[in-house]
């Protein structure tokens, strides 16, 4: 269902207490290379009875506020190479539909996601872009509202879009949460004096493939245990639903691009991997803010039968060789008198990361891009009005022409949403492939 907005506000919110003195965040390495996008998401709620858009608006931009004066580099700008912490604010958008919210959900369209996530408007640089931008949308008759949180992918990944989500949230209803840690280059180092860098556009990254459309794909419990099942081996006897659905579409993927292609490519899968969860806690708190993870990647030959059960075996090896990489550079770290940053870890991620793009990014090959958001506990995150009844990935125009997989958990945690943007002339095939439809059902509608 097609969803038509009208804008009832915009503003500008700004810390509640002012931020340190000429403080600055110095960006990475990694931070510079990223593209000029937003990592954003949309929590959708049913309303409480009785509490007006009025009221929460008002709710929602104090408890912004307040938070803010605690993520105070979210209301700062990029100047060059660090984060001028200025206190310019952040853009607050409101609009309103006469739709409903039950009615938009049952007859949920791809394309209709569009309108509720953040964008970079014309005319907007680097130096004058917002970090964070909010859009609050209020469905007809009070029956719900839809929060989009979107931050620059310069200053922070899909954790840290969480982190701030549920502090924010948490200050929505009185209470008050710790200020985090800002990585900024802590683990990957800063660039070398005299330097400078152009951010890079997603058109630049991804011209090889073409216009993509997005499809959105759900997994019932069910169905992923058979799916591991067939995905087991002897070297992988009890694949994760993680490995076994990525495995599953990359496969399916990769046959769609095969049969419109005059002759086989290489595939490349490529899965972001979060280095909260992989270094210790007095190393890198888990509420950390940064671009704090890397990725691995796993390649197939062109005479490749694309076998799932061997894809899960090579995506598990994959992952545990970079995962004992990881920890062989952390070897000697000393928590009194050293920092992270004394360790080769981030050196070697780049490197391994600079191998990736020039190896990968070639037309000869088709490549896929994927992140698992599963177990991110991204449906606690409550304004004062329960969880939310639904979420989506940013997964639409910001990525309109990029090939990637997004995977979230279901509501309840048991099944798994899969968000998958292929080339225009791949996804017909994708969508008919007889395996993917054996256990996925496309864009079921979301009852609540």
């Amino acid at each position: 269902m097609e969803v038509k907005l009208e804008v009832i506000g915009r503003d500008v919110i700004k810390p509640s207490s002012p931020a340190p003195h000429d403080d600055r965040l110095q960006l990475s390495l990694l931070d510079l290379s990223l593209p000029a996008i937003y990592v954003a998401t949309t929590f959708f709620y049913k309303s409480i009875a009785g509490e007006s858009p009025e009221i929460m608006s008002r709710r929602l931009k104090t408890s912004l506020s307040e938070t803010l004066s605690r993520f105070y580099p979210l209301a700062g700008r990029q100047e060059g190479l660090s984060i001028c912490c200025n206190d310019e604010g952040v853009i607050f958008t409101e609009a309103r539909t006469d739709l409903l919210l039950s009615d938009f959900l049952r007859n949920l369209s791809t394309n209709s996601l569009a309108a509720f996530l953040p964008e970079i408007e014309q005319g907007e640089s680097a130096g004058t872009r917002p970090l964070l931008r909010v859009k609050v949308i209020y469905f007809g008759s009070g029956s719900g509202v839809a929060v989009t949180v979107g931050i620059s992918h310069q200053i922070c990944d899909a954790s840290s879009l969480l982190t701030f989500a549920q502090a924010w949230a948490a200050t929505s209803k009185g209470t008050t949460t710790c200020s985090p840690h800002f990585a900024g280059a802590t683990i990957y180092p800063p660039p070398p004096p005299p330097a400078s860098f152009q951010s890079l556009s997603i058109d630049d990254l991804y011209e090889l493939r073409g216009r993509c459309v997005t499809n959105r794909l759900v997994f019932k419990s069910s169905k992923i245990a058979e799916l591991k099942r067939k995905a087991s081996s002897e070297s992988v006897p009890v694949p994760t639903r993680v490995e076994a659905i990525m495995s599953l579409i990359w496969r399916c993927a990769a046959n769609a691009s095969r049969s419109n292609s005059a002759s086989p490519k290489s595939t490349v899968m490529t899965q972001a991997m979060d280095l909260r969860l992989r270094i210790p806690f007095n190393v890198l708190p888990q509420d950390s803010m940064g671009n704090l993870q890397t990725l691995f990647f796993v390649r197939k030959g062109t005479e490749s039968e694309l076998e799932i059960d061997e894809m899960v075996s090579d995506f598990r090896k994959t992952k545990e060789e970079f995962s004992e990489m990881i920890k062989e550079n952390l070897q000697g770290y000393d928590n009194d008198t050293a920092t992270i940053t004394t360790t080769k870890l981030g050196q070697n991620l780049l490197s391994v990361m600079g191998d990736f793009m020039s190896e990968c990014y070639k037309p000869d090959i088709d490549l896929y891009i994927m992140s698992s958001w599963c177990r991110k506990p991204f449906y606690e995150v409550d304004f004062g009005w329960g969880n939310p009844v639904w979420m989506g990935p940013s997964s639409h125009t910001v990525y309109d022409n990029m090939v990637f997989v997004v995977l979230t958990d279901s509501r309840d945690g048991q099944d798994v949403e899969a968000w998958v943007g292929l080339p225009e002339q791949d996804m017909p095939v994708f969508l008919c492939d007889q395996d993917l439809l054996a256990y996925a059902v496309l864009n079921p509608p979301v009852l609540i």
